[in-house]
């Protein structure tokens, strides 16, 4: 059966997040309909391993009982959008069968406390040491295991093709993401307003240089193509996968394009992680500010670059404690990462209709032929609609009243889960769809170069200077 030319991936992933965000809003009406989604935590003992989303139904729903139903419930909605695009509904269900329990398993595994544990957490786990890579380990293991799969185990690759949609995963799970950021969001505004003014300030700032530097780079030197080098730009620059996806949209690239770029961004956030906290607590212990923008500007993740913040928190208030006796309240280093990241992610919808707008004007326009505005909003990726919809709503919704905070919260844990569980199957099927000879021959060995030079030759320097620009001097409160 061929591919419906009605429905795309992207109008599906749009359908499927909105329809799993409505839902989650009768919250609004005391309802509570997606808090049995599994919960994958961090942990010492396997009874540990899974869990409800929200205390109502951790009361009454064991850990393995809410991980069958979200297998049952996810299969269901997804079958329903497979059956949208005119695909086989029956193989699609056998395959997504597998991924599904392999990419938990994968994803339990990432979340054992040895390999995600942050040093700030060593103590609650009763361990002594710890990688420290946080629950989004996970999505490396699940990274590996599909890349195994796709290059050394072709049997079982071609039996789970079917559910190897990259794509239209990760698409959903960023329509889910809007909502946390709007919570988020909301709960910044009722902090410091200077700080929020600067954050906006420095990405501004810094990803006007970033972007178009990496763009440059990537074209001059690297001799890519523009479908290459733009969404390398975003996924270097802006934010990682969320980014090469939503740029891979608007200018119309391959799907191999922002496929390969997020690859790479998993990865590379991993590295960063385990070095920019201790080279922050080693220079900046004085700067905590400083430190807690640069995470936000530096680590290419959302899961990534927080839990950075939260790494670099507690070291740098052990040091400058050590040092210097003083003693910071804690969070508010991981405060500004969280701050800078979010308008960091606003920036990536703003940034696609921008692209969109220049790809149809500058690069693809038939000589003689007047640009239409529509053919703008075509291009424009219609999950990124979605993201910035339930962005607003909940920050409408959290701002409104101490109430509508709480709501919000409530609805984004088992909101969060949701998305957890997309990245999760994003990754392992980018993996099983990655065959590194085909990714050699596209030149997966080039991005990755481009990666580097750009990462450690300016984009971690350029990042710092400018918290350093906007955040020096600014000193979080003392605790007592």
């Amino acid at each position: 059966m061929t591919e419906n030319t009605k429905f795309t991936e992207d109008k599906v992933a749009l359908l499927i997040g909105s329809l799993i965000f409505l839902l989650s809003l009768c919250n609004v009406f005391g309802l509570d309909l997606l808090g049995w989604v599994v919960k994958c935590n961090v942990w010492t003992s396997v009874s540990q391993v899974l869990t409800a989303s929200t205390a109502m139904y951790k009361q009454t729903l064991s850990g393995v009982a809410a991980f069958l139903i979200t297998y049952v419930v996810l299969t269901a909605i997804l079958a329903f959008g497979v059956k949208l695009l005119g695909a086989d509904v029956g193989k699609f269900v056998k395959s997504f069968t597998i991924v599904f329990f392999i990419c938990y398993a994968c994803f339990a595994l990432g979340n054992q406390a040895h390999i995600a544990a942050t040093p700030n957490a060593l103590k609650k786990f009763n361990i002594t040491w710890s990688l420290g890579l946080t629950g989004e380990a996970g999505f490396i293991v699940a990274l590996v295991a599909g890349i195994i799969v796709g290059n050394f185990l072709p049997g079982l690759a071609e039996q789970i093709k079917d559910a190897c949609r990259p794509e239209m995963f990760v698409k959903i799970a960023i329509v889910i993401m809007g909502s946390e950021l709007g919570v988020k969001a909301a709960d910044a505004m009722g902090l410091a307003s200077s700080i929020i003014f600067r954050g906006l300030c420095a990405i501004v700032e810094a990803y006007l240089i970033y972007w178009a530097v990496v763009y440059y780079v990537s074209r001059k030197y690297f001799k890519f193509s523009r479908e290459w080098a733009a969404p390398l730009a975003s996924g270097i620059s802006i934010c990682g996968v969320s980014a090469a996806i939503a740029t891979g949209g608007a200018i119309r690239a391959r799907p191999i394009v922002p496929i390969m770029v997020s690859s790479l961004v998993v990865v590379f956030t991993c590295v960063e992680m385990l070095v920019l906290p201790f080279v922050a607590q080693w220079w900046l212990h004085g700067e905590p500010m400083v430190a807690g923008g640069w995470m936000g500007l530096a680590v290419k993740s959302d899961g990534g670059a927080i839990a950075s913040g939260a790494i670099t928190d507690a070291l740098i208030r052990a040091k400058a404690l050590a040092v210097d006796g003083v003693n910071y309240k804690e969070g508010w280093v991981v405060m500004v990462t969280t701050t800078v990241k979010i308008f960091i992610d606003v920036f990536i919808g703003v940034w696609a209709f921008i692209l969109a707008y220049i790809w149809c004007s500058k690069f693809e326009c038939t000589p003689g032929q007047r640009m239409r505005f529509s053919e703008v909003l075509n291009r424009f990726p219609r999950f990124v609609l979605g993201y910035i919809l339930t962005f607003l709503l909940l920050l409408i919704i959290c701002t409104n009243s101490e109430a509508g905070m709480k709501l919000g919260k409530t609805m984004v844990g088992a909101l969060n889960s949701f998305r957890l569980i997309f990245f999760m199957l994003t990754f392992f099927t980018i993996g099983v769809v990655s065959n590194f000879r085909k990714l050699w021959e596209e030149g997966i060995g080039r991005l990755a170069a481009v990666y580097v030079v750009c990462l450690f030759g300016f984009i971690i320097w350029v990042g710092l200077f400018i918290s350093w620009l906007f955040f020096h001097g600014v000193k979080p409160p003392l605790a007592g």
